[in-house]
């Protein structure tokens, strides 16, 4: 039988975990992931991060996902806003996922100072050279015990067919040779 979403509970609590939390990272770690920028704001009040957990949910609506550490300092500014965009990255921009990874000491609007960012439709930072952007309304989201869950319904989005893909796996940027045209 189908659970129904009064049925549906997120942990509110840390519980002893059954598994152990290096082993844990230590297997998610091998796993690769898109490379993404999560941006909100407008020009000079821009923020934005790197972020691996960003997926599609639907395409009737088209709706992303995007999971973010409840300690950001950018999630108060999406919810402010009430949009976001999810850039992912192309195999050149790992410079990029660097600066808003936090790994270069740059913060804040100075993060977007060596890029050509714009806006779509919901005014949130666009990165024009990006392999793909989805630019979404703020939707809903939902709180874990360490992250917040973002849904996003996507209001436009540009891609370039011609890029590929920066991931994350093993601890560094790197682009998945075997998915070369």
């Amino acid at each position: 039988m189908p659970l129904s979403a009064p049925d549906i509970k997120i942990s509110t609590g840390i519980d002893t975990p059954r598994v152990d939390a290096q082993g844990f990272r230590s297997a998610m770690r091998i796993v690769a992931t898109a490379v993404t920028v999560i941006a909100t704001g407008e020009a000079g009040l821009r923020h934005g991060m790197t972020a691996s957990a960003v997926c599609s949910l639907s395409d009737r609506p088209p709706m992303i996902l995007a999971c973010v550490n409840s300690n950001s300092t950018v999630l108060p500014h999406i919810r402010a806003n009430g949009c976001f965009s999810a850039n992912f990255l192309t195999e050149t921009q790992s410079a990029l996922a660097e600066r808003f990874a936090g790994l270069t000491k740059v913060y804040g609007p100075d993060r977007f100072e060596a890029e050509i960012w714009g806006q779509l439709v919901t005014g949130a930072p666009v990165l024009h050279d990006a392999l793909s952007v989805f630019d979404c309304r703020l939707e809903c989201e939902y709180d874990s015990p360490t992250h917040t869950i973002l849904i996003g319904r996507v209001e436009g989005m540009m891609h370039d067919p011609l890029a590929r893909s920066l991931v994350y796996a093993g601890g560094h940027f790197s682009f998945p040779h075997h998915l070369a045209t």
